[in-house]
């Protein structure tokens, strides 16, 4: 751990423009009509996770499709590396044509003991502006554990229906889409005989940020206007075998979502804040 601690306060920046092509293939993944992003036009919230991704190269990624370990983030021994959560605060939209640098830095690195062994936990800070103007603020956890998987004492609770409720349909092409619009090679979203076969799921896994970015297009089309501030938390896999419910309830001036599958437990929760 002292190693691993070692990482805490390493930076990394990067910048990437937004093109009109990228708004265009981000609307059409979550089937919105793409249309003509002209320059100046406020880019969909959460597209900078398509932006400033490592390029790494396909002869150094992981037996998984993840990059190999170090580099900015620690190299935790651990083989599982998955989206814990997150929170993000916008401070203005990111818009079409503008360079976005972002300027990331390892806030912490935490080991903790799960049903199935340790768990290692990195915090890391996203800064992002472009020309002077601050955008976003993110602070994101990552989890690295073991490949078993604790059998649970008894089923999980189903999680329970939203004031406002929509089903999202989930398929291969989605999936794969949005790996390709953040250059994810994690295998457990596209590759059917690596998941199954190999780390034990029941189908492709949906990925955290995905989730997270359907639970924000729904709080902003019941609200009428993108949040100020979103949270949001994994609490369990989903899988492509079955359609994603989206669920929000009012609780104040707090919108607060989740996803589920038919009958399953919470897989993200979420909180919205305007």
């Amino acid at each position: 751990m002292e190693h691993l601690r070692s990482w805490i306060g390493r930076e990394d920046v990067a910048a990437e423009p937004v093109t009109a092509d990228l708004v265009r293939k981000f609307r059409a993944t979550f089937d919105e009509e793409p249309g003509d992003p002209r320059t100046g036009e406020a880019a969909p919230r959460l597209l900078h996770w398509c932006l400033t991704q490592p390029a790494a190269l396909t002869s150094a990624l992981s037996p998984d499709g993840h990059p190999a370990r170090g580099g900015f983030l620690p190299p935790v021994p651990l083989p599982r590396r998955m989206w814990a959560g997150g929170s993000l605060v916008f401070h203005d939209d990111i818009r079409v044509g503008d360079l976005v640098r972002r300027v990331s830095r390892v806030e912490e690195v935490t080991l903790k003991l799960g049903n199935t062994g340790p768990l290692c936990f990195v915090t890391v800070k996203h800064e992002l502006d472009a020309a002077g103007r601050s955008l976003l603020t993110e602070r994101q956890g990552i989890v690295y554990r073991g490949l078993e998987v604790a059998a649970p004492p008894k089923a999980p609770e189903p999680a329970a229906e939203g004031a406002h409720r929509r089903e999202q349909a989930l398929s291969p092409p989605l999936l794969f889409r949005y790996s390709a619009l953040t250059f994810n090679g994690h295998r457990i979203h596209y590759d059917l005989p690596y998941v199954t076969q190999v780390e034990g799921y029941p189908g492709l896994v949906v990925h955290g940020p995905l989730q997270a970015t359907l639970l924000l297009r729904f709080a902003t089309a019941i609200r009428g206007t993108s949040p100020a501030r979103f949270s949001y938390r994994g609490l369990s896999p989903a899988f492509d075998t079955a359609p994603l419910t989206m669920n929000a309830t009012p609780q104040g001036e707090t919108l607060r979502l989740w996803t589920a599958r038919p009958g399953g437990p919470v897989a993200m929760s979420a909180e919205a804040q305007w």
